[in-house]
């Protein structure tokens, strides 16, 4: 019922959404998770302070206290298919049990990754962000095709399911840090070099990915956001990542880039890989954000596919963005 309810609520805001978008339909012959509708404004939820929200996390990070629990998390199987929830019953930071009842997720719903073996020669790991406005998430065309697709050139792929509205961008990305915290930390069970790991996000999920290497990456605990969590040996891994892939995406928040080139340096962020559609709404913000990258020092690749609009997922013949990032992670991993 409550998935039913999600999606009448998702058809509301694209009918009567400020912006003007008549449609959610997104790119022809893609899937109806997969559209426009998923960068659309509405309420957020955030929960930031008013000094701009996250304190900046330190440079290095401290141990673990003696007392502090060992992460209760699933042990990896490299070579088959798995699902691994991301915190212990119990122990999620910033879990409200009135989010959970109104969020599309089950009442019980824990923020989990599925990873996908890599065939061949292992390259590295990819964390995949599917989009959906944080209402939704388009699992299967911007998470399980785009991992088949990665796992084929030699990447060790995790699909995150994150926590959607009404929890905060910040607190989602709570997950997804928590997620490369994981990866990073079973890197020799995945025989990946530690420092080998990429997120990838469509829409949406890009967003999650650049809130995590604006704000939330290194050492930041997870206490920060709730003081009440009691963190576990996992919390100090560094959350980091090497690339970043925005597709059809920004930093900034839902349907507003942030464009502030001194906020963009202050990230450090790693280099960042955009491929985007010249019909998309958003066309013109992805420019400006990628503009402003390059002006505060990131290193950027764009991608520009003529004719092309929202939600393309995994891409075809029109928008085949899939093998250059192959060779923009191929070419990062190598001087790791």
């Amino acid at each position: 019922m409550k998935r039913i309810l999600a999606f009448v609520l998702m058809a509301f805001v694209c009918l009567t959404s400020a912006t003007g978008f008549a449609a959610c339909a997104g790119f022809p012959g893609q899937g109806d998770d997969a559209g426009v509708s998923d960068m659309l404004p509405g309420n957020s939820g955030e929960q930031s302070s008013d000094d701009g929200g996250y304190m900046p996390p330190p440079e290095t990070g401290d141990g673990p206290a003696e007392d502090a629990p060992t992460a209760d998390i699933a042990v990896p199987t490299p070579d088959e298919r798995q699902t691994i929830m991301l915190w212990n019953e119990g122990n999620i930071p910033a879990y409200n049990e009135s989010f959970q009842r109104q969020s599309a997720d089950n009442d019980d719903f824990i923020p989990y990754i599925e990873s996908f073996p890599a065939q061949g020669e292992m390259k590295g790991a990819v964390l995949i962000c599917p989009g959906g406005a944080f209402q939704f998430r388009s699992t299967v065309s911007e998470g399980y095709i785009v991992a088949n697709a990665l796992c084929a050139r030699g990447y060790q792929c995790f699909v995150v399911s994150y926590r959607l509205r009404p929890y905060s961008q910040e607190v989602s990305a709570l997950d997804l840090a928590r997620a490369v915290r994981y990866v990073r930390a079973n890197a020799g069970a995945y025989g990946i070099n530690e420092d080998d790991i990429a997120v990838v996000g469509f829409s949406a999920g890009g967003i999650l990915c650049g809130e995590l290497l604006l704000h939330s990456d290194g050492y930041l605990l997870p206490t920060e956001i709730d003081p009440d969590y009691v963190p576990d040996s996992l919390d100090y891994v560094s959350a980091e990542a090497s690339a970043i892939g925005h597709i059809y995406s920004f930093y900034g928040r839902l349907s507003v880039s942030d464009n502030d080139v001194e906020t963009l340096r202050a990230g450090d962020l790693p280099p960042t890989f955009y491929a985007y559609g010249t019909r998309d709404p958003f066309y013109r913000q992805f420019i400006q954000n990628a503009e402003a990258c390059r002006e505060a020092g990131v290193p950027v690749e764009e991608h520009v596919f003529e004719g092309v609009g929202h939600g393309f997922g995994a891409g075809n013949a029109s928008c085949d963005w899939i093998p250059s990032f192959d060779t923009f992670l191929t070419n990062i991993f190598a001087n790791n």
